[in-house]
């Protein structure tokens, strides 16, 4: 026992450096082998990664195989066979004669006419009633009070093509014969006269047209142009635009050409009255006739109304004793109650042409109704020369002919006289059988006209007025 025991503490002694660094050795290998697999597995995620980002471009057996995914046996033949039937669909609706028209409609042999014309004798024609009341407005039970002219007043409803928003107290309205409902709004009752005054075809006049101007364009056009191509100028000064204007002068002087040019430069909606239009055979006739013309014009955008020889109905108010002015005066007063009454004129433009304007109402001229009074002169020797350019533009004329020597020739005359002249230059190149109008020719006209014509001449009279 004793000696074993000491074999076993010699063998300790002996080996002690060899047996702990076995174990250490063990532990170790142990640990790095847990570390390195975590880092091989990290390796190749990034892998993966990088091929997910880059994939390998698919070449064209891949193609071609991606596309037989799904397909049965007959897919390429049962393709070939609809594009077929298509094809063969359209020509089928080309020799039908079917197509998609602009205007909607059908293709004549799709027509059902009979049909169509018994469809249309069915349907009944409205009658016209006025609106007089709207009981529960903005509500689904409203109704609404007609008035059928010479009938009698129902309470009815809305059509199914209607709006409720559509309909406003005093509305014209189109209602049917059976239950009287509401059909269509109407538009409001314009006298036929008084819609004709509309200037539909522009004039061909324009300001280069209109001679020995220059001021009064420049003032007509700081009254109509400038409010309607920038009214934030207005605004920014806080006061309103002139609203009416005033041409006065004697007669050829351009008051009227100067209104026709003004309709050609413009957009807006260009009314022209004269003045004895507005006078009729019946009491209250011509006030209606103002009442519907200023109706008429607030309807648009903008509009410009322009009242030639508006002394016709615009002359100061006086008692004759008889009566037979009263009607002419109580259209004068409608025309200044729409000017400037209790309703607002709206953006509407007033323009007004007279060669006697001492006759007028003051209650027509002051301003706020007629802001600006413009004379038209006579043209001095510039703007005579300029005319005479003006006449002489589209005339087969000699070259060198001395216009201003023709305006020095025409003393006191107007635009109209100097028209006049080159018209009889014109006749007399006509007479002597000639193609171009000579210098000699103007000659001789002015003397035709200028002085032939002196005594039949209005213009000293009238500057009497002016």
């Amino acid at each position: 026992m004793g000696r074993v025991s000491l074999l076993s503490q010699a063998s300790s002694q002996l080996y002690p450096l060899h047996h702990s660094p076995k174990k250490k050795k063990k532990k170790k290998k142990k640990k790095s082998f847990l570390i390195q697999r975590p880092i091989e597995m990290a390796i190749e995620h990034e892998d993966e990664l990088k091929d997910e980002k880059n994939p390998r471009p698919l070449d064209e057996d891949d193609i071609a195989l991606l596309k037989t995914y799904g397909l049965g046996p007959y897919s390429t033949s049962i393709k070939k066979v609809e594009k077929e039937i298509k094809d063969m669909a359209k020509k089928v609706n080309d020799l039908c004669g079917i197509k998609e028209s602009d205007t909607g409609l059908a293709a004549p042999s799709q027509w059902d006419l009979v049909s169509d014309k018994q469809m249309m004798q069915e349907e009944q024609p409205l009658q016209v009633a006025r609106c007089t009341k709207i009981i529960n407005p903005n509500s689904e039970d409203a109704k609404y009070v007609i008035n059928v002219k010479q009938i009698a007043k129902f309470v009815v409803g809305l059509g199914d093509k209607v709006s409720p928003t559509d309909i406003e107290e005093g509305m014209r309205v189109g209602v049917d014969r059976n239950k009287y409902q509401i059909q269509i709004p109407l538009p409001p009752k314009i006298d036929p006269s008084v819609t004709m005054m509309t200037v539909e075809e522009k004039p061909d006049v324009t300001y280069n047209d209109v001679g020995g101007c220059k001021e009064q364009i420049e003032k007509m056009r700081e009254v109509v142009e400038l409010p309607m191509l920038h009214p934030e100028k207005f605004v920014k000064l806080g006061i309103d635009p002139p609203k009416g204007v005033l041409c006065y002068g004697p007669p050829g002087t351009g008051k009227t050409l100067l209104a026709r040019a003004v309709a050609n430069r413009t957009d807006a909606c260009f009314i022209r009255v004269i003045g004895s239009e507005l006078v009729q055979k019946y009491v209250g006739e011509g006030a209606r006739m103002v009442r519907e013309l200023f109706q008429m014009a607030r309807s648009k955008k903008a509009c410009i109304v322009f009242f030639d020889e508006v002394d016709a109905i615009g002359g100061a108010r006086f008692d004759d004793g008889v009566g037979g002015d009263n009607e002419v005066q109580r259209t004068m007063l409608e025309i200044v109650n729409q000017l400037d009454g209790f309703d607002a004129r709206g953006n509407i433009k007033v323009l007004m042409a007279t060669n006697r304007p001492d006759t007028l109402d003051p209650a027509l001229l002051r301003p706020g109704r007629l802001d600006r009074k413009v004379e038209f002169g006579l043209p001095d020797l510039e703007s005579r020369t300029q005319i005479f350019k003006i006449h002489t533009r589209t005339m087969n004329c000699e070259r060198d002919i001395r216009f201003e020597l023709l305006a020095r020739l025409c003393p006191n005359s107007t635009g109209a006289d100097i028209r006049s002249v080159c018209t009889e230059a014109g006749m007399y190149a006509i007479r002597a059988r000639r193609k171009t109008v000579t210098e000699k020719d103007f000659l001789d006209a002015v003397n035709k006209v200028i002085k032939g014509y002196q005594k039949f001449s209005a213009t000293p009279k009238y500057m009497v007025y002016n």
